[in-house]
């Protein structure tokens, strides 16, 4: 039975499919599409992260670290500069060690 995917895979992904005797077609995506591709990828495996249990949570955040570096090199982006913007924002605004979660807030009149 086939089953439609349209999605970004791993590189070897092709090749595994056909060594498991099935069939699959493929294309490769310009470089507009790839960088789209990544971000909906990011989505993707961010949602697994978010469902997954205590012993598949590493392999997921894996995932999640591996489409995070293809991202940052399709646009170029020095990876020092994102954990500089990291350190900033956790300068201005804190971090998340706190375990803080924001209820509500209301504005004030006066």
């Amino acid at each position: 039975m086939r089953q439609e995917h349209n999605k970004l895979v791993r590189d070897l992904i092709p090749e595994i499919i056909c060594q498991a005797g099935h069939q699959c077609d493929t294309i490769i995506l310009s470089e507009s599409e790839y960088r789209q591709a990544l971000r909906d990828k990011l989505l993707e495996e961010a949602q697994e992260a978010v469902t997954a249990n205590e012993e598949d949570l590493i392999e997921e955040l894996a995932d999640l670290l591996d489409v995070i570096d293809a991202l940052i090199e399709s646009h170029n982006i020095n990876q020092e500069s994102i954990l500089l913007t990291r350190d900033q924002k956790r300068a201005e605004k804190g971090g998340f060690t706190q375990k803080i979660k924001l209820l509500w807030t209301e504005e004030q009149s006066g």
